[in-house]
């Protein structure tokens, strides 16, 4: 739920630049501790260099969880700043600058879509399934896990979660992102055999029961757009180029694409690989633009490439602009609490159960 949605005014639009930036440095100086503006690695760097915290959505949602700031201002998707918000307390509150930044990913599994397949993948035998959902999910589905044994992970802790659940269960039912439970579940000796994916148009989406009751990974039909654009035959040209390439790819690209992969991980993960790698090395990197660019200049020393003769992006978290940052602050300096981000309350308490045991993983 967004409480009092509010977008830039007309004689804001004309703004330049520059005093937008003037704007949000003095807003933040007045507001000091009691604001804390956190922003994902996909944001372009006109809106991150605001950011007080960056990282992915792992690091964010800890740093959530730990901060005393009154006000946040997530820089991110619309799922994130749910996130932040159960993760939080009472006297906390969380704000987007633009309450329509949503995710394909998150939106490809509704809740009553998961509820059915639920109900179709427990008639199926007496086996103890536990539900992963990725964090990019709505808060209805996070609950939902919390209230039937399961938990949230992100792509840096998604093997520990499936540790977790294979620990408490014989089967996981992992939404909504299937080539990150595909790949990581495969890295983690779970052969392609053993898991079927599950497409929410079919009865017993798509599977017979005997395929159901053999699976041990059940897997949702869903996907990012962004990191779909990514493909293994690309990988093939880029090495006979250059054998000496480093390819390092996000768990959310397909399983080709990862198979083909010298390296797969996390956006946290891929930075801390090219931070600490020689000069001089070649990268090709499969994920969101902004962050490839952003190390591209980090890292002079470097070849650092996008892994596509494109450059694919994130039409939904490019919708946080400077402007649109500037006019949420100022609402929030003058005591207008604007586009503030409020979970219902029937679905924070187990929400917060699955966020909670994603936070306690040992990874």
């Amino acid at each position: 739920m967004n409480k009092n949605v509010s977008t830039p005014p007309e004689s804001m639009k004309s703004v330049s630049m520059e005093e937008l930036n003037i704007r949000i440095i003095n807003i933040k100086k007045h507001l000091d501790k009691r604001l804390l503006i956190l922003g994902h690695h996909y944001q372009t760097d006109d809106v991150i260099r605001h950011a007080d915290e960056r990282g992915d959505s792992f690091a964010l949602a800890k740093i959530a969880s730990q901060t005393d700031a009154e006000y946040i201002v997530f820089c991110g998707v619309h799922f994130m700043a749910e996130t932040a918000d159960i993760i939080t307390s009472a006297n906390q509150k969380v704000f987007i600058p633009d309450v329509t930044a949503g995710c394909f990913l998150a939106d490809c599994a509704r809740s009553d879509d998961v509820e059915d397949a639920w109900e179709e993948i427990r008639s199926a035998g007496s086996f103890r399934t536990i539900p992963i959902t990725y964090v990019n999910s709505s808060a209805e589905l996070k609950a939902f896990c919390g209230k039937n044994g399961g938990l949230v992970c992100t792509s840096s802790n998604a093997g520990a979660a499936i540790d977790w659940a294979f620990e408490r269960g014989q089967k996981v039912f992992f939404f909504p992102d299937q080539h990150l439970g595909r790949n990581t579940a495969f890295n983690m000796g779970i052969p392609l055999n053993e898991m079927i994916l599950w497409d929410p148009e079919e009865p017993l989406g798509g599977n017979s029961i005997e395929a159901i009751r053999n699976a041990r990974v059940i897997l949702w039909d869903g996907f990012c757009i962004v990191h779909l654009e990514f493909n293994a035959e690309y990988v093939n040209i880029l090495r006979k180029q250059d054998p000496s390439v480093n390819v390092i790819v996000h768990p959310e690209c397909n399983f080709e694409v990862a198979q083909t992969a010298d390296y797969m991980g996390s956006t946290a993960y891929i930075i801390k690989m090219i931070e600490q790698s020689p000069a001089g090395s070649h990268w090709a990197v499969a994920t969101e633009k902004n962050l490839v660019n952003r190390l591209k200049k980090q890292h002079p020393d470097k070849r650092i490439e996008i892994l596509q003769s494109f450059e694919p992006y994130c039409k939904s978290m490019a919708q946080i602009t400077v402007l649109n940052l500037a006019h949420q602050l100022e609402q929030l300096s003058q005591g207008n609490l604007v586009n503030q981000v409020i979970v219902d309350k029937k679905y924070r308490k187990e929400a917060l159960t699955a966020l909670n045991r994603m936070l306690e993983l040992k990874i």
